[in-house]
């Protein structure tokens, strides 16, 4: 038997048991490494997949403060025409060769509700004409407040959590940079989607467990739970889409983007995102399941293993539980302003289910919510035969007769 240490002490681990986990953990990190090498697209693979949207030649993008914002705007007649409210922002330009100067941009559309006020601090666009420079409005320089969340966030972890919350982090970037570096480029050049989402997502979960909850067999565990829920969640999703008849266009986002980088099937990136999707409940789910196998064999190994699996199950139904209103609120906070256009049509909420906008993100949900479903008595299963077998309960000593005995 092998050991690995607990709360309670060190714990019993199936040498058999130990010898296929690893092995068909090591098979699957074989595979998936190597589907990444071979997936892997150049960069003369991306820049020809891309269709890149050309800048107006001369326009530069430049920094500038608001230092006043009044109503109305030259270009837009004042008169009995409804139309969407205008303002003009009188502003400080910061950076480019007419920095220290000052120029009045206009403000429409959503700019106006944006909440814009003296000091803000923008991006205007910059373009030489013959008739001079002429400025207009291009975004608000939101990075110093993303900055300081971002920096909330990386202290709060490192305090509550100390060295685990920051190899956390440090998976986490690890993970960002194959999302970023392989997957998405690869999706973009046409390498088949499944492909990529399967070798992307088995190597960020190995990562992730790994450095965030170290090397052991317990991790081992949750690991092997967490791939074979992704392979249920993908199985699932392949069949739902092709039934459901998807195509992956659910709004004018995907058509841009298929015009942009028109190698991408859209079907695949969907199965894509339902794969990325699951990943984070996918992985809590797990880990989860296989530390309480452990902290149960650990608190009581006089347990069979049938036994260690019951009491493990109890605790996954009420993880079930609270995870499945996770993904549904998840996915409804995201799709927030397509579920308020149920409220502007004469239709039926079910009969809307068959358009596709609201049906990809039906079948994205149930996908997730199934395979998460799955994988707590898949990973439970392989905790609990991955623990040794039961032992004798040792003897309780007798209580030291006190002074007044």
């Amino acid at each position: 038997m092998g050991h690995s240490h607990g709360d309670h002490g060190p714990v019993e681990v199936g040498q058999r048991a130990r010898t296929i986990l690893i092995g068909f953990l090591a098979v699957v990190g074989v595979l998936a490494v190597a589907g990444m090498i071979w997936l892997w697209p150049t960069g003369a693979q991306l820049d020809g997949a891309l269709n890149r949207i050309d800048e107006v030649p001369g326009v530069t993008y430049e920094d500038a403060t608001i230092a006043s914002i009044t109503e109305g705007c030259e270009s837009v007649d004042v008169g009995p025409v409804e139309g969407p409210p205008c303002l003009t922002a009188q502003v400080t330009i910061d950076t480019g060769p007419d920095a220290g100067g000052e120029t009045a941009v206009e403000l429409t559309g959503a700019q106006v509700h944006a909440g814009l006020k003296a000091g803000d601090s923008v991006e205007i666009a910059r373009q030489p004409t013959v008739d001079g420079t002429f400025y207009s409005f291009s975004g608000v320089n939101r990075l110093p407040v993303i900055g300081v969340m971002l920096a909330l966030l990386v202290v709060a972890v490192l305090a509550v959590a100390r060295l685990r919350g920051f190899m956390a982090l440090v998976a986490l970037g690890i993970a960002a940079y194959v999302l970023l570096g392989f997957m998405l480029p690869a999706v973009i050049v046409g390498k088949p989607g499944m492909a990529v989402a399967l070798s992307g997502a088995t190597v960020i979960m190995f990562i992730v467990l790994y450095v965030a909850h170290g090397v052991s067999i317990r991790t081992s565990a949750a690991l092997a739970g967490t791939l074979l829920g992704l392979g249920v969640t993908t199985a699932l999703g392949a069949v739902s889409v092709a039934a459901a008849r998807l195509s992956g266009f659910a709004d004018e986002n995907e058509y841009d983007l298929a015009q942009l980088a028109p190698a991408i099937n859209m079907q695949d990136l969907l199965m894509v995102g339902i794969i990325i999707g699951g990943l984070g409940v996918l992985n809590d789910v797990t880990i989860t399941q296989a530390s309480s196998v452990w902290e149960l064999r650990a608190a009581a190994p006089e347990w069979s293993r049938a036994k260690v699996f019951r009491a493990g199950m109890r605790i996954g139904r009420d993880h079930i539980a609270s995870t499945i209103y996770t993904i549904v609120f998840a996915y409804a906070g995201a799709a927030l302003a397509v579920l308020l256009l149920l409220y502007f049509t004469t239709r039926k909420p079910l009969d809307l289910l068959g358009v596709e906008m609201f049906a990809s993100e039906a079948v994205r949900t149930l996908g997730s919510a199934i395979g998460l479903v799955l994988s707590v008595p898949i990973t439970t299963g392989i905790a609990a035969l991955t623990v040794g077998p039961a032992r004798a309960a040792e003897p309780t000593r007798a209580a030291a007769p006190t002074a007044e005995s």
